[in-house]
Parts: structure tokens; C-alpha cells; sequence
């Protein structure tokens, strides 16, 4: 049964992380994982000439991919970080905007060589609603990629996350986890021609490694 996604608490809860998480002075940066320097680039993308990513935040990997030439749009559900973001990557070409990524993919009429999202919207939406549209809204032969998190062993599904600690007002979110094979099925199941997902170690012996998925139209 879907969860009951408040979409005007969260566009709160992120207005706040966007506060905190956005720095001015930050340069283009692209990796999957959470540990800078480490795993794979934006080769997971094949060479494409534009590109969309889902819940994107700051937006330095699209700045980092306007870096090498490609088109670049986003869509992030915090008015906040897509007002800070658009306005710091416009100069490179990137084009930022704040829309809810089911809305988003609903309406859009273009099409992309490739669909991404680095900790983003793939792990905050629902798939069975998620990936359909991101089908779409690629072009023939295009990719599908995110990364996030593996699930946590035995916790598989929507998952409650609360903002910061465990007091205060009760801003939350659901994110989804689950197991490799899972994932694959989700993406098979939307139409995706082939599917792999996979964690990567952590650079450390026993950190919290990297769940990276992708999939090819």
C-alpha cells in the first residue's frame, strides 16, 4: 500500500536542508557515492548530450557535466535550493527547476539521453509510480542511474526518516530500500530493457557502502 506522501511538509523539511547543505563557494562535483574521490563518474551515463536529474539538490553534478558540455536540466522540490542552485550554475548553461518529480515527469514533454539521481528523488519516490515515467521521458537507448544507500538488512520498502534528531516539530520523509535484485525487478517490470544494481564497498572496511543502479531503455 503507498505511503501518504505529505508534499507541502517536505517542501519544508528540504527549504531547511537546503539552508544548511548549499554552499556558495562550492566548485562542480560529480560522484555516486558519499565519500569524495571514490567509485564511479558520470561514465555511468554513457555520453550523453543532455541529461536530467531528479531531486538535485545543489546542483554541482550538473554543473560538473555542463563542464563537459552536456545539457543540463534539474528539478528539485525545495523553492529554496532550485532559487540558490539555478541561480549559482546559470552562467554554465544549467537550467534548475522546482517542481515535484512525479508532477515534473507527468507534464514534461522532452526527452533526455540520460535520467540521474545522486542520493535524490530515486530514493524518495516511490518506484512503482517513479519508474514508469522516467521510461518516458528517455530517449531510445537512453540511462537510468541513482545512487543511494543499501538497504539496511531486513528493512525493505518505505522507510520513515525524521529531519535532524528526535526532537523538535516533526518534519519526516519516506525513502524506499531494498534489496539489489528488487530494484532490478521494479526497473524490468517499467519497461527498462536491462537492469543491474549493485553496492560498492565503502573505502573503509566496514562503512556504509554505496547501492548504484542502472538501467538502459
Amino acid at each position: 500500500m503507498p505511503v501518504p506522501h505529505d508534499i507541502p511538509a517536505e517542501t519544508e523539511l528540504w527549504d531547511v536542508y537546503a539552508e544548511s547543505a548549499f554552499d556558495a563557494e562550492a566548485e562542480p562535483s560529480f560522484c555516486w557515492t558519499q565519500y569524495a574521490g571514490h567509485g564511479p563518474g558520470p561514465e555511468l551515463l554513457g555520453s550523453p548530450e543532455s541529461v536530467l536529474e531528479i531531486g538535485c539538490g545543489t546542483g554541482r553534478a550538473l554543473a560538473h557535466l555542463a563542464q563537459l558540455g552536456v545539457k543540463g536540466t534539474g528539478v528539485d522540490l525545495s523553492p529554496r535550493m532550485a532559487e540558490l542552485a539555478g541561480r549559482r550554475w546559470s552562467p554554465l548553461g544549467v537550467h534548475i527547476e522546482q517542481a515535484e518529480v512525479l508532477d515534473w515527469l507527468t507534464t514534461d514533454t522532452s526527452r533526455y539521453d540520460a535520467v540521474y539521481s545522486i542520493f535524490g528523488a530515486a530514493w524518495f519516490t516511490d518506484p512503482s509510480r517513479l519508474f514508469p515515467l522516467v521510461r518516458e521521458r528517455l530517449a531510445v537507448g537512453g540511462v537510468f542511474a541513482f545512487s543511494q544507500p543499501p538497504a539496511i538488512p531486513g528493512a525493505y520498502g518505505p522507510q520513515g526518516m525524521y529531519k535532524g534528531g528526535f526532537a523538535g516539530r516533526a518534519m519526516f520523509t519516506y525513502r524506499y530500500s531494498y534489496r539489489p535484485a528488487v530494484w532490478e525487478r521494479h526497473l524490468l517490470r517499467a519497461g527498462f530493457a536491462t537492469a543491474n544494481a549493485r553496492t560498492i564497498d565503502a573505502p573503509k572496511e566496514g562503512h556504509i557502502g554505496t547501492l548504484v543502479v542502472t538501467a538502459q531503455a
